[in-house]
């Protein structure tokens, strides 16, 4: 029985060992997670392809950031080396399985507790995995294939319930009274601090008032260093990197923005003072120019953000893998 270095054993280890084909049945997954072990992979130039069916989604729903990530690396920063599937027909698969094949050749196979999110592979929560038999669990993966369907299916979201971010974590605690559920989410206020969510708020300013010409959004604005123009980073206060608001520095979380787009973001730099789009530092700072009207790689000045309404950055947290990220304009 494995109960330690999760991530390693399970994860990690097969493919070193020269395992290249990952078939996960996982209860509950999230996309932050399957960011954090392909680019795991990646990095160490394990060529692994990893196929994942989540399980539980046919009764509870899926998150919209998990759904919108999912997509996202399927379709964009893994295409070709990830998929991801949702069960669709009852009744619901709570199993954590995860085989491994070097081509059609059964490696190993390991089930147990741990669903596929980094909080179950982290350090802050105790699970157990157990070695199996990798034919029993590829024969338990593919007998699941035909009762699910790929997340970026164009009827996915007419099949399973893709719940609207800020109202998902109620909706879960709360699915055994569906009819009365219906009804709240129908009248529910749109703003994520209704429901209560810890949230922070980030200037974006420094603490002169101006909007710094090198670093946080301008961090790419350095052409000596051939850097890429877009390149940027949330700086966080003291007052909030030394608190657990956010995850620690190395973890990826996935953060769903108020005009509905998906980004996985980590902690980055001394104290993880700096949040940033570890994929490509430069997806961050694309986001905020598209939002303030502006150009691709132009530097971003502090009256971009006084003319755009605001000059601050709220963060709602909806779970230790999961944020809502606010940067709308105030309406007139």
């Amino acid at each position: 029985m494995l109960s330690k270095n999760l991530f390693d054993e399970v994860l990690i280890q097969p493919a070193h060992n020269g395992a290249n084909k990952l078939y996960i049945v996982s209860g509950y997954a999230t996309s932050a997670m399957a960011f954090h072990h392909l680019q795991y992979l990646r990095k160490n130039d394990y060529q692994v392809s990893v196929e994942l069916i989540v399980g539980m989604c046919v009764a509870d729903g899926l998150s919209e950031s998990n759904h919108k990530g999912f997509q996202k690396l399927v379709q964009n920063d893994f295409l070709g080396t990830f998929s991801c599937s949702y069960l669709t027909e009852m009744p619901p698969v709570h199993s954590k399985v995860y085989s491994w094949y070097k081509n059609e050749q059964p490696i190993c196979s390991f089930i147990g507790s741990a669903n596929y999110s980094q909080k179950a592979f982290g350090k802050n929560q105790r699970e157990v995995m157990t070695v199996a038999d990798a034919e029993q669990g590829l024969n338990y993966f593919q007998g699941l294939i035909p009762q699910s369907i790929y997340c970026d299916h164009i009827d996915t979201e007419s099949i399973v319930q893709i719940y609207n971010e800020k109202s998902y974590e109620r909706v879960r605690r709360e699915r055994t009274a569906t009819q009365q559920l219906q009804a709240e989410i129908e009248t529910m206020p749109s703003s994520p601090i209704s429901l209560g969510l810890p949230s922070v708020q980030v200037n974006l300013l420094d603490r002169y008032g101006n909007l710094p010409q090198r670093s946080g959004l301008n961090w790419g604005q350095r052409p000596e260093y051939r850097r890429e123009p877009n390149q940027a980073y949330i700086k966080l206060p003291s007052s909030i990197y030394n608190t657990d608001f956010f995850p620690q520095r190395g973890v990826h979380f996935t953060v769903l923005t108020d005009d509905d787009k998906v980004l996985i973001c980590t902690r980055a730099q001394d104290n993880a003072k700096a949040i940033e789009t570890p994929h490509n530092n430069s997806l961050i700072g694309e986001y905020f120019r598209n939002r303030l009207g502006l150009p691709n790689g132009a530097l971003v000045t502090t009256d971009n953000l006084i003319r755009y309404g605001r000059t601050t950055v709220d963060f709602y947290k909806i779970d230790d893998e999961t944020y809502f990220m606010d940067f709308s304009a105030p309406r007139n």
